[in-house]
């Protein structure tokens, strides 16, 4: 219970002031001028003003609160090295037999574990929603039992109490940490790309100075170098493919280091050609052949050569030499010495004229088979004698003319390999209303390798794509594409067709037709499988502790399989399909739990501090609790400090009078009587 005297003034309160201030001045004036009773008018004064102040008791009735003490027990990953785990364990269990041993005190826990994504330790997120969850007044105290790894002490919320930190951790730990300190997103293919790596030992540091570093793309047969530790060192690197390259440095774990978590960097760089080189080689001119022209000198990234046969050698039209405009057709430099520097090597309509000797057709035949790339763009001529096919270069050819051309209107289609394989996939849906316009020349071809993944007349074949050593060949049996690019009957994709088909002769890594790719959106990875078969395997996920989880792909589309999966760890994951294989990295190689290891009470040392709290190692022992004052320091060797609230719950007021009005006034009448007698006497 506790009481107070309030006042319920009769009158405002200035009222009560201005009637004090002229009762002050009428007894000062009566003092000075010797009146001997002015003190006892003074008292009578005093006597009206309390009856018009109307004083009361005013009693309630409490119950006492008791003490809030936080306790945010760090559970994440960095929490599970070495004997942490014990070391928290022991130390919450002696803060909840202290707690319970104290007075009108409870304890309230929050445990903290990882939470999603790579965001680290949150340990001023866990104290903000603990002191969110509880009545501010009544909070004595805040305790943290953590390595103090904090990775949001930007949110650290205003404290009402003060805060420790219960340190786990040993003095004498140390860790090995490997850090890429630059990695470019893109690199050209062929050209060296420097990375700065660094190696630390944190800590005491009690590994060599000099350490090996392995090197592994794709997850392939790792390179060894030894490197030096606390220096940055540049690594040159050469990506071996277009398209996504993952890249893994790791050094063996040392002993008796924290973890090996943080030995492990990945790195994934993008491979992107510089400039694609690209030789065109017309025979006689046609409506086509600008087409191939207009396509490969929109793309930026295209060097293109263009070469078109204008004056056959067998011409004779008695033009002096010295009055043409053409140059010489450099043949032996295209086709013998430079050969090799060319990406793509494309015949549109072109015939065997003399000009092309059968040593340089032959060079052509060995540049595809070592990994170069050919198009036939073919016409009349190419059923003719004079054909390409009539030369060493009949090995690479997939299909054999059968000396017919067929002149008459038909529409092509996507055969059903064709709606597999990722040079023709979809076309369909790039139809305009109608369907696609029809072409009215075909080169009548038999099959003998390859994939016929366009048809035409009669189903006959229109586009057929072959593998030959190293390298691709593509035959398309007409010289008529270029009516869809003018529109003819609705026209169809011309354009898209022949950038596929251009891409995928160059080996662009999303055109190839079997394929294993994964994505990954946070931890949750979209596995894709592209097969040009029926069917596909299950895929084999290695995770990054080395074991394995086989899952089943479904068929989305034809050719397509897809299956997801989340991956329980963050780390780098290999899938194999078949004989196909693919490397994703969930998150980096090492978590931002095991970037920093050692512990440490720098980082909550800024939060600690104005509240005068501590940072007590428990490997030095467990600390006693002791009341402390606001404002005095609140931790010691051994202890930490707990400020009592004495926070209370009011059940009941009441007000009682504290003396009646009519008592005041029968003071205050004796009062003045009693001045009036003795003034009356002198």
């Amino acid at each position: 219970m506790n009481g107070e005297i309030i006042f319920d003034p009769l009158l405002p309160w200035s009222a009560v002031y201005v009637a004090l201030a002229v009762a002050a001045a009428l007894i000062a004036f009566g003092a000075f001028r010797g009146l001997s009773g002015w003190w006892l008018r003074g008292l009578a004064v005093l006597a009206l003003v309390g009856a018009v102040a109307n004083p009361a008791l005013q009693r309630e009735d409490r119950d006492t609160l008791s003490d809030i003490v936080l306790a945010v027990v760090d559970e994440t990953s960095s929490q599970g090295l070495s004997d942490r785990t014990a070391q928290t364990e022991e130390a919450f269990a002696d803060l909840q037999r202290q707690v319970a041993a104290r007075e009108n005190t409870e304890l309230r826990i929050t445990r903290l574990a990882d939470g999603e994504g790579d965001t680290g330790s949150a340990i001023m997120g866990a104290v903000a929603q603990a002191l969110a969850e509880a009545p501010t007044a009544r909070i004595s105290g805040i305790v943290v039992i953590s390595d103090g790894r904090a990775h949001d002490i930007e949110a650290s919320p205003d404290l009402p109490a003060p805060l420790h930190l219960l340190q786990t951790g040993r003095a004498d730990d140390w860790d090995r940490r490997l850090t890429v300190k630059n990695a470019p997103a893109f690199a050209i293919l062929g050209e060296p790309v420097t990375l700065t790596l660094r190696i630390d030992d944190l800590g005491e540091g009690r590994g060599s100075p000099t350490v090996p570093l392995f090197v592994s793309v794709d997850g392939s047969e790792p390179q060894q170098f030894d490197f030096l530790t606390g220096e940055d060192v540049e690594v040159p690197l050469t990506l071996p493919h277009g398209g996504m390259n993952v890249i893994q440095f790791m050094t063996p774990e040392a002993d008796g280091e924290l973890t090996d978590r943080n030995n492990t960097a990945i790195v994934q760089i993008n491979g992107v050609r510089d400039r694609l080189r690209v030789l065109l080689v017309s025979g006689e001119p046609h409506p086509g052949q600008r087409t191939w022209r207009n396509l490969l000198k929109s793309d930026s990234s295209v060097d293109l050569v263009h070469f078109t046969i204008l004056r056959p050698p067998e011409k004779q039209d008695g033009v002096p030499v010295t009055e043409l405009s053409l140059i010489a057709f450099p043949t032996r430099e295209l086709f013998q010495e430079k050969i090799d520097e060319f990406d793509l090597i494309i015949f549109d309509r072109y015939k065997r004229r003399g000009i092309l000797p059968t040593i340089y057709l032959d060079n052509i035949r060995q540049y595809v088979e070592d990994g170069g790339a050919v198009l036939f763009a073919a016409g009349p001529d190419f059923a003719s004698a004079d054909s390409l096919y009539r030369s060493p270069l009949a090995a690479a050819i997939p299909a054999t003319p059968s000396a017919r051309v067929i002149e008459d209107g038909f529409h092509p289609e996507v055969t059903d390999l064709g709606q597999k394989h990722p040079v023709t996939e979809g076309l369909d849906l790039l139809a305009p209303e109608g369907g696609w316009g029809r072409w009215f020349r075909l080169v009548d071809l038999i099959p003998k390798q390859g994939q016929v993944v366009m048809s035409g007349y009669e189903e006959r074949p229109l586009l057929v794509l072959d593998r030959v050593g190293e390298g691709r060949v593509a035959l398309l049996a007409s010289d008529q594409a270029w009516l869809w690019d003018r529109g003819y009957e609705g026209g169809g994709p011309q354009l898209e067709l022949l950038r596929r088909l251009a891409h995928w002769m160059m080996k662009e890594p999303e055109l190839e037709e079997e394929q294993l790719t994964a994505s990954a959106e946070g931890q949750v990875m979209t596995i894709l499988r592209r097969t040009l078969g029926d069917e596909v395997g299950p895929v084999t996920i290695t995770l990054p502790d080395g074991s394995e989880v086989v899952i089943e792909l479904e068929e989305i589309s034809p050719g397509r399989w897809e299956a997801t999966y989340e991956g329980p760890v963050l780390g780098l994951y290999r899938l194999i399909e078949g004989e196909e294989d693919v490397v994703i990295a969930l998150g980096p190689a090492a978590p931002r739990e095991f970037i920093d290891t050692l512990a440490t009470g720098e980082v909550l040392e800024p939060v600690i501090a104005p509240l005068r709290g501590g940072v007590l190692a428990l490997e030095d022992g467990l600390p006693d609790l002791r009341n402390v004052r606001e404002g005095r320091p609140a931790a010691g060797r051994g202890w930490i400090g707990l400020t009592p609230k004495a926070a209370y719950v009011t059940t009941d007021v009441r007000v009682d009078t504290l003396i009646p009005a009519w008592a005041f006034l029968l003071l205050a009448a004796a009062l003045i009587v009693g001045a009036w007698l003795r003034e009356g006497r002198r």
